[in-house]
């Protein structure tokens, strides 16, 4: 007999397919919801007051582009979601003092109602070359904070280590107990504008912080291929920052000190004995008690052959910072610098002692 086929069921399958849709649906939904929300809190838990310019005519979705390229929102998508279903009114152009520790509802509100930054903001600036001790009396005649203010921060372990989770290029290579101040060589020397003299040196830290973060991120390749580490990189190029007055004389001064290192020789920087002594370079002569100092940022004392110092002795700039990327090996060991600051290069002491008879005649020879 022959047997009669059945024919599907087709209501049941239809009706799981219609259950999983629906299942999808709400998934995406709660994600989205979710990341919504999270997006429309603080992009930082830190205050970080800074001028944020809205020109006239600007669309809503160049404003939010603008703040998230600033680190100031999350996400431009969420800023422009927010307007739209908030019917969010045209924010009135100006400068806005905004910080990520804002969240987005806060921000927009400001700018609806126009709160237009009016105070007097001050321009600080830190110049390459120059030292924390520098740095911290610049603080205290620009801002309403003293040289202690600066200190005690350097030595506030817990925001160290909050910096070391934020930053990639900070260690705990910074912590080591040699080193004078945790951040010589880590905040970018540049000029800064800061809203106010009340501003905080959390916060002037965080500025130039980001700065040292926006370029070294231009040579990130670089330093990851490096044998050296990051700490090491800028430790040495701040001794070429002090040895160098010219920017072309760089990558060559940096040569001089990578084949050095390579060659098992002290770097026989005077720049690093001035910073273990803690005296200003341009104020005397070093004496041989300086030269015999054993210190681990004194590359002329003893038993630092082949070894870098234990930290930066000053702010690199970004020249200084290339030229150690991008050393040029000249094949000398030796350089010497006349009373204007050019170098003279030597591959052999010989040749290095010469330079410097040579000079002396000239009347070239720089004196205290």
């Amino acid at each position: 007999m022959a047997k009669v086929a059945r024919k599907p069921k087709k209501k049941k399958s239809g009706l799981l397919i219609t259950l999983i849709i629906i299942v999808v649906i709400l998934l995406i939904a709660v994600a989205g919801l979710g990341w919504y929300s999270a997006n429309l809190k603080p992009s930082s838990d830190f205050k970080q007051e800074k001028l944020i310019e809205v020109k006239e005519g600007s669309y809503l979705a160049d404003v939010g582009k603008l703040f998230a390229e600033e680190g100031i929102i999350k996400s431009p998508l969420a800023f422009k979601i927010y307007t739209r279903l908030n019917k969010v009114k045209p924010l009135q152009a100006g400068r806005y003092g905004v910080s990520p520790d804002m969240s987005l509802k806060e921000i927009i509100t400001m700018m609806e109602n126009g709160d237009i930054y009016t105070g007097d903001e001050i321009q600080f600036t830190y110049i390459e070359g120059k030292t924390i001790p520098w740095l911290a009396n610049a603080i205290e005649e620009a801002t309403n904070n003293t040289k202690e203010d600066v200190y005690a921060l350097l030595k506030d372990e817990a925001y160290l280590n909050r910096m070391i989770d934020k930053y990639w290029f900070l260690t705990s290579a910074i912590k080591d107990p040699g080193i004078y101040y945790s951040l010589e060589g880590y905040l970018f020397p540049d000029t800064y504008t800061l809203l106010s003299k009340d501003v905080s040196v959390e916060e002037i830290f965080s500025v130039m912080l980001n700065k040292m973060e926006e370029v070294l991120n231009e040579y990130k390749n670089d330093i990851d291929s490096s044998a050296y580490s990051v700490h090491e990189l800028l430790t040495i190029a701040s001794v070429v920052e002090g040895e160098s007055m010219a920017v072309q004389d760089r990558a060559g001064v940096a040569g001089v000190f990578f084949r050095r290192l390579d060659e098992g020789m002290s770097l026989g920087s005077d720049i690093t004995t001035y910073y273990a002594i803690q005296v200003d370079p341009h104020s005397r002569d070093l004496n041989g008690d300086d030269l015999d100092l054993e210190n681990p940022y004194n590359t002329r004392g003893p038993n630092m052959e082949g070894v870098i110092p234990v930290g930066p002795v000053c702010a690199p700039s970004r020249s200084a910072i290339e030229g150690t990327l991008h050393p040029e090996d000249t094949g000398a060991l030796f350089f010497v610098s006349d009373k204007n600051g050019k170098l003279y290069f030597a591959e052999t002491n010989a040749e290095h002692e010469a330079n410097i008879e040579w000079l002396q005649e000239q009347g070239l020879w720089y004196t205290y």
